[in-house]
């Protein structure tokens, strides 16, 4: 009886869709990164701050009162939404990066030991876990023109890992394996599985019976729900001398038959979904776009990376809308609500910006940013790019980061529910600002 209850329940959820209860990567199994509340329009106080071990670059979802995210310091959180209590945790064998999903009372997750998870969603106890081929992180030689030239290097930057979303029945999501996987949700029975041909570290979407996903092969793939068999493919930028503009980190969003995703090529593409023809692409000369696109009437809102730029395009044309300039790179996706934007920049700041015309409302900033260790940030919160890239060395890169993520940086996405914002700093808090 309890498995019949379990699977009407599971049906339920993914019948609706997960976005009724914000339980799932931008809010729904189609990321358009929407969310029916409206969030706050002035900053008023840090409601409350919750501290887990290491840096937080998982997104929080919120199902049924409850905050659940992953932590660096490889466990899986439920948090009380309204005071920040923890409800439970469990652990699993290495950083979870990844955003967890919730149907029914499960919640999924993948973790950095090559594992993927169910959890009961109320008591955090296992239900069953499903081993991949392991993960590891998009690496090449000469990355990003670094020495030694014949060194493989792996990639600071590829942060994320793969959120799961459900639809048609299965649970999908990425792995840095190379294949993007299909499993039973209720006992994670492998149903197919699709191989890329490197990394698959973004957050997979899903409309109308298709998944959509980019990999690191510089190639973005629809493939069919139900039986993994590949419907298109899409080629994006190659970089074969350092390897800096190629590969897919940013994760789609599908509207009104378009797929819409960044990519470190410097590109945001609009590609048609039944076809997986280009509509048009938006280039950036130089910038990664691993933020993923937020999409709602009738716009794409995004961030780049170096060049610190907050875009909004028109969602049919590619035509640029809004410009602004920002302190410091985005990587962190943007979450609309009502009529505000709520993006997170590397610098530890939180921005809340008009989504009419791309102005700054209020912003937020961790104690992490405003102490500055290192002095990694100048006077005006942008990185202090010569102090920390002064050697084309291999452990530039990630003594680099080290000392950007030291600021408080913020990946994760920010959620958007009853009035209060929740995200994730990799000062190791989970930040509730209303």
């Amino acid at each position: 009886m309890r498995s019949t209850i379990v699977l009407l329940a599971m049906a339920s959820a993914l019948a609706t869709g997960v976005a009724a209860s914000q339980a799932t990567f931008r809010g729904d199994a189609v990321h358009d990164g929407a969310y029916r509340d409206q969030g706050p329009r002035q900053f008023h106080r840090v409601k409350w701050k919750f501290p887990t071990g290491d840096r937080i670059v998982s997104s929080p979802v919120y199902a049924d009162g409850t905050i659940y995210f992953g932590g660096d310091d490889g466990n899986v959180y439920a948090i009380d939404a309204a005071d920040g209590r923890q409800l439970w945790k469990r652990r699993t064998g290495g950083p979870v990066s990844a955003t967890p999903a919730i149907a029914g009372d499960l919640i999924y997750v993948g973790s950095y030991d090559g594992k993927f998870y169910a959890f009961d969603k109320r008591t955090g106890a296992p239900r069953w876990k499903f081993a991949t081929e392991g993960e590891r992180r998009f690496e090449a030689k000469g990355l990003h023109g670094l020495q030694p030239k014949n060194q493989t290097i792996a990639d600071p930057f590829d942060i994320f890992l793969s959120s799961p979303v459900l639809g048609g029945g299965s649970v999908y999501f990425g792995s840095g394996d190379g294949h993007v996987y299909a499993l039973d949700p209720l006992s994670g029975d492998l149903k197919w599985k699709f191989r890329t041909g490197d990394v698959v570290h973004a957050s997979p979407a899903y409309a109308d019976g298709v998944v959509f996903f980019g990999s690191w092969d510089s190639y973005f793939y629809a493939v069919d729900a139900t039986t993994g068999v590949e419907k298109w493919r899409f080629h994006g930028g190659e970089d074969a001398l350092t390897h800096n503009q190629v590969g897919f980190q940013s994760s789609p969003a599908v509207v009104n038959g378009v797929v819409y995703t960044g990519c470190r090529d410097s590109n945001l593409y609009a590609i048609d979904a039944a076809t997986g023809k280009e509509k048009w692409r938006f280039n950036n000369n130089g910038s990664w776009v691993i933020s993923s696109p937020a999409v709602t009437q009738g716009k794409v809102i995004f961030g780049t990376s170096d060049s610190a730029l907050y875009y909004v395009l028109d969602a049919q044309t590619g035509k640029q809308l809004v410009r602004q300039q920002g302190n410091a790179y985005i990587f962190s996706s943007p979450s609309v609500a009502g009529d505000l934007v709520y993006v997170g920049i590397l610098n530890g700041t939180l921005e809340a910006r008009d989504l009419a015309g791309g102005n700054l409302v209020w912003e937020f900033q961790t104690d992490a940013s405003r102490q500055n260790a290192g002095w990694a940030l100048t006077a005006d919160r942008k990185f202090n790019s010569q102090f920390l890239f002064s050697s084309s060395w291999r452990e530039t890169p990630l003594v680099a980061t080290m000392q950007q993520f030291g600021v408080g940086s913020i990946f994760s996405t920010p959620l958007v529910v009853a009035g209060v914002v929740y995200f994730g700093s990799t000062d190791g808090y989970l930040y509730a600002l209303e």
